[in-house]
Order: structure tokens, then sequence, then C-alpha cells
């Protein structure tokens, strides 16, 4: 099912004197915290909208300025929370996308449906792909997300079917040690 709001950041402290806060960024697109008009924190189990002042990026991270946020001590409450915009405000993915956060937990199978984890992380380490994280039966699995491993992924389902075949060739077990090359 997807996901009515979408985190694109976590507050990870205050910036300055005058209620700004930094955030760790959640999206390949630093340019669009610039644009930001409103995001929405978690508060008593609910999104509670919150007007943006003015946004920016810098060296990897995001800076907002909130509405109602107007000192160190106001932005110091703020830390540790997570910032999300709602569905109608995300950014356009193209069709074979998906956005990390409908991604984790879905259940991993292959591709005769056999049950083979649950995706907990996403890794972005590069450019070229990323990697998922699974807990299994055997422990934590780490796979590249390409085409020849993930067949098909249904966020609608809770599924992601992965090729039971190429497995062996790429994926990575916490139990097994690398191989060296010596």
């Amino acid at each position: 099912m997807q996901a009515k709001y979408l985190q694109i950041g976590e507050i990870v402290k205050p910036q300055g004197i005058r209620g700004e806060v930094k955030l760790r960024a959640m999206t390949s697109d630093m340019s669009r915290y610039a644009r930001l008009e409103t995001v929405y924190l978690m508060e008593n189990g609910a999104y509670v909208p919150r007007r943006v002042i003015r946004g920016r990026s810098y060296d990897g991270f995001a800076f907002l300025q909130l509405e109602g946020v107007s000192d160190r001590n106001q932005a110091e409450a703020l830390r540790g929370r997570a910032v999300y915009v709602d569905r109608a405000h995300a950014v356009e993915l193209s069709e074979d996308e998906n956005f990390i956060c409908e991604l984790e937990g879905l259940t991993a199978v292959d591709t005769q449906g056999t049950r083979i984890g649950t995706l907990r992380e996403v890794l972005t380490p590069n450019s070229v792909c990323d990697v998922y994280v699974f807990d299994t039966d055997r422990g934590e699995m780490m796979i590249p997300a390409l085409r020849r491993v993930v067949r098909e992924v249904d966020v609608e389902k809770g599924i992601i079917v992965l090729d039971e075949g190429v497995l062996p060739e790429v994926a990575v077990y916490e139990d097994e040690p690398a191989e060296r090359d010596e």
C-alpha cells in the first residue's frame, strides 16, 4: 500500500541560534529542500503540518527554518524527529522506481513464491546501485539491487521477488567470511 506521507529527512540538530534545523537528507534531489512550502512532523501519533519559511541544502545536509521555531531551544526540542512530505508534494518517480520507505518491510520471495525474508534497509553507497539488506532465517543477507536479481517489486502486495538462481553468486550473508584475493 502506498504511504500517504514520505520521510524526506531527520532533524539531527539545531543550526545556529535563530531556530533553523539541520536534517540528514533522505532524497537524491537536494534542491527540493529550497522548494518546500510545507513539511509534516509526527506529534502524538498524527502528522502535523509545519510551514517552511526557508529551506536550503549544503554539503549533503538540508536546513529548514520552520514557522513557530525561532530560537535554538525550540529547534533543539525537534532533534531526532522525522520530517515528511505528503504524497502530493513528493518528487516524481519513473515507472520502475520506488520510494525507499515503501520498500522497507516488503516480504522477499523467490520466483516460486518461497519466503526468503524481510527487506530491512536500503543502502545507497554509490550512484551505481543500491544494496538491499534482508532479515532472513539464516541472518542478514545483502544483495545488489540489480534487475537480474530483483525480478519484481509489488508495493501493493507487499512483496519483492528475487531470482533464486542468481542469489548464490551475489548474496552476502553475515555468517559468511568475505573471500580474499591473495
